[in-house]
């Protein structure tokens, strides 16, 4: 087994110095713009064939390793469960998000909700940033969503019904002026981007700012789908925050993070563990990106004017930043790092209730089950809760929401009245 080693910059909260400017923005404090963003996670559970015996490297070295990484093509299998604590999802079609189509359409935010609670495996493939492909295997149908060049394509055989979008002429042109750039907002060479359905991109939800809040080390070695692998671990120094550590698999090799695992302050088993099962980095065939709808099979056309498929938008990986929340309405950051929480007004009166009809009923008593009530000086309110993310909702309108306990949210609220 490689030894241990930490992080100077990191475990030290020194500031790192000019030539890790290009790995600064892959390290972690994590704060959550909200409950819904942690009701994707993704688990593999991968047999260890041995601890490998690699050379020594630093924590800042393996950082780099995975900042450079290049790959562009890849192919394989990731076993996917989640435990957030949650209740079953199943019969809760009303909570979720809706598409651009009709309740039996094929749209992917919807059908990629199930990716919220359970045991699942998914065939992924990439070659470069304008084609990406990840299928749902189901015990008797299957669920894919392609992505090739302008055209995103989602089925379902096991209704036969298909989702079709189109990018727009402003995203293409916008998307090839990044390329010629250089950026990575857009054209982003990484196998699976836009598509958090893999270890790199949940990886990179953590992986973006050195903080000080942050310890960060190499804990040893791993083999993952047959390939040698370093182990990144990330910790958070303070205290109060729901997580307790990330560990990442990365590929000596390639420098790709091959295996994501999430595990809860409180302990327990994992809240998110993603991993390939088997990986090849070899370039898929070009079919692979290819797809005509079946015969008799509904096709629904986004025709723009229902919001238009984003994967990265249907598929958070779990965890996000702060910016969305920074920018809306009498919003405001309290904390840093680990125990950063979302403060904001609604200008409402509390947690709404569930709509009423198809749905509304099963949809409040989910909301309800997540719900513990909570007093204090700002008066009383709600405390929603997963083994993650935690919200509070006062009365009188106001939410507090973080990856951070009941407690911490409540002293929040007490000194933000």
């Amino acid at each position: 087994m490689a030894p241990n080693d930490s992080a100077q910059a990191t475990d030290e909260g020194q500031e790192p110095g000019a030539g890790r400017r290009k790995a600064a923005r892959y390290i972690v404090p994590v704060a959550v713009a909200g409950v819904a963003a942690a009701t994707i996670g993704l688990v593999p559970a991968l047999a260890a064939a041995g601890d490998p015996s690699l050379p020594k490297i630093s924590a800042q070295q393996l950082i780099e390793k995975i900042a450079a990484s290049d790959t562009q093509q890849l192919s394989g299998t990731v076993k996917i469960s989640t435990d957030l604590g949650l209740p079953g999802l199943d019969s809760l079609g009303s909570l979720a998000p809706r598409g651009g189509g009709s309740d039996k359409s094929a749209a992917p935010q919807a059908k990629l909700t199930e990716l919220a609670s359970g045991t699942h495996t998914l065939r992924v493939a990439a070659d470069g940033p304008d084609r990406q492909k990840v299928s749902i295997l189901e015990d008797a149908a299957e669920y894919s969503l392609i992505h090739n060049g302008n055209d995103v394509w989602a089925y379902d055989s096991g209704s036969n019904q298909a989702y079709h979008a189109q990018r727009s002429a402003a995203d293409a042109a916008k998307e090839h002026g990044a390329k010629e750039h250089g950026s990575k907002e857009h054209g982003d060479k990484t196998p699976g981007a836009g598509v958090p359905t893999t270890p790199k991109a949940l990886a990179d939800e953590f992986l973006k700012n050195v903080d000080p809040t942050t310890a960060v080390s190499v804990d040893g070695t791993a083999q993952v789908a047959g390939h040698d692998a370093y182990q990144l671990l990330i910790k958070p120094k303070q205290s109060g925050s729901t997580i307790g550590s990330v560990r990442i698999a990365v590929d000596a090799k390639t420098g790709v993070p091959l295996k994501f695992t999430l595990s809860s302050s409180a302990g327990g088993k994992a809240v998110v563990d993603a991993g390939f099962t088997k990986v090849d980095f070899s370039k898929p065939s070009a079919s692979t990106f290819t797809f005509t709808p079946p015969k008799g099979a509904k096709v629904t056309e986004d025709d723009g004017k229902k919001q238009t498929f984003k994967p990265e938008q249907s598929l958070p990986g779990g965890l996000g930043g702060l910016g969305d929340v920074k920018n809306g309405k009498n919003a405001k950051v309290i904390g840093k790092g680990w125990t950063a929480i979302a403060a904001f007004d609604t200008g409402g009166k509390g947690m709404p209730k569930a709509e009423q009809g198809k749905g509304g009923g099963d949809a409040q008593k989910f909301l309800d089950s997540l719900g513990d009530k909570a007093s204090g000086s700002f008066g009383t309110g709600t405390v929603f809760k997963t083994r993650l993310v935690n919200a509070l909702i006062t009365d009188n309108g106001k939410v507090y929401v973080g990856a951070v306990t009941k407690d911490a949210l409540i002293a929040a609220a007490n000194s933000n009245k």
